[in-house]
């Protein structure tokens, strides 16, 4: 029998109907039951890693809900900072103007939270930094660069199903949603990017920035030469007309092996001072990309915290298929084996599936 102690995950019952007030404080339990603010020091950068939630989404967590989260970090460091990446789709995530400009309208002001919202990876996605990989799927991660020059990393999940991972929680915030563009073309695409020829002004932008002299110039338009194309991602962002798009066609075990490697490239560099809050509240078919609002799948359940974002992952598909009365809602929305990030993430080291559960009164 193993004698590795399981990971602790934390759990308050919550839903959405408690109101912000009450969600607020049930967030601030949650958290305060970790380690995280006693290590966290004065002058630490402390990114609070979330989805903002795409235009017409109704499904982020709210802004108010964070209130009392938003208080205990300040309080601990004037540093603190809401982020995201930029998304490779075209669209007001894609850039970090616009995409400032939704997470306010989303309510992620100064005047609600007190928290400015920082993109990690820059204006356009170019702000990158390396991290070393694992003898996996991946060589070096191409990680945005404000999440890896911060010294605190607080994920903050709205956990969904999602059409390429089956589930999308802490592992996916983590590995996903902190890397660059760059990075999430190497974790979604064994391919390269094509071009959309009805789209192309043929303008000759994307000439100047590949770096592999991979763009070749068409009829009226370019294309792209696969044997040259190193999958840098540099003629997604410089495109601005959004004739360059992504082709996706990543099988769904490779993808969510690269999302957990990513994942624990991330995590290592920040050692203790690392928390995941998971947010079991209007679990959706679909993650929070959609512009849209979608039904819930399974009632309201609550809020999950933990060091490890494995067990969280692990602890909050548990929580959900239980309260389905045990069907696999996740993969009712889509056929795909959502446990191989869980199972990858033990396997390399990110942490454990294996895990305790502690429940608050309400």
């Amino acid at each position: 029998m193993s004698t590795i102690e399981p990971a602790r995950v934390y759990f308050v019952p919550a839903r959405g109907a408690d109101g912000p007030d009450i969600l607020a404080a049930k967030a601030g339990r949650a958290l305060a039951a970790l380690d995280f603010l006693d290590v966290l020091e004065a002058g630490d950068f402390c990114a609070l890693k979330i989805h903002f939630g795409e235009r017409n989404n109704k499904g982020y967590i709210k802004p108010e809900w964070l209130r009392t989260i938003a208080a205990a970090v300040r309080a601990k460091t004037p540093r603190a900072f809401l982020t995201d990446s930029n998304t490779l789709y075209v669209g007001p995530r894609s850039n970090s103007v616009e995409h400032i400009r939704l997470a306010w309208s989303h309510g992620f002001r100064p005047d609600v939270l007190d928290i400015p919202v920082i993109i990690a990876d820059g204006l356009i996605g170019r702000d990158v930094q390396g991290a070393a990989g694992i003898s996996g799927r991946i060589g070096e991660a191409k990680i945005a660069s404000a999440i890896l020059s911060a010294d605190a990393l607080l994920a903050l999940t709205h956990v969904t199903g999602h059409v390429q991972t089956g589930m999308g929680a802490a592992i996916k915030n983590l590995g996903m949603g902190c890397a660059s563009r760059a990075g999430k073309l190497e974790q979604h695409s064994v391919a390269h990017p094509r071009v959309q020829t009805k789209s192309c002004r043929d303008c000759g932008v994307c000439f100047d920035h590949c770096p592999a002299g991979a763009i070749v110039q068409a009829e009226g338009h370019v294309t792209i030469d696969d044997v040259r194309c190193i999958g840098c991602g540099e003629c997604l962002v410089v495109c601005k007309f959004g004739a360059i798009r992504v082709r996706w066609d990543e099988d769904y075990r490779r993808i969510q092996e690269k999302i957990a490697e990513y994942a624990l490239l991330v995590r290592r560099g920040f050692k203790r001072k690392t928390a995941f809050l998971n947010f079991l509240i209007g679990v959706t078919k679909d993650c929070d990309c959609m512009a849209k609002g979608e039904a819930s799948i399974v009632e309201d359940i609550g809020i999950l915290a933990s060091s490890d974002p494995v067990a969280v992952d692990q602890a909050s598909a548990d929580l959900i298929l239980k309260t389905a009365g045990g069907r696999d809602v996740f993969r009712r929305g889509y056929d795909i084996d959502w446990s191989i990030q869980l199972e990858h993430g033990q396997k390399i080291g990110l942490g454990l599936r294996r895990y305790a559960l502690t429940t608050f009164n309400e």
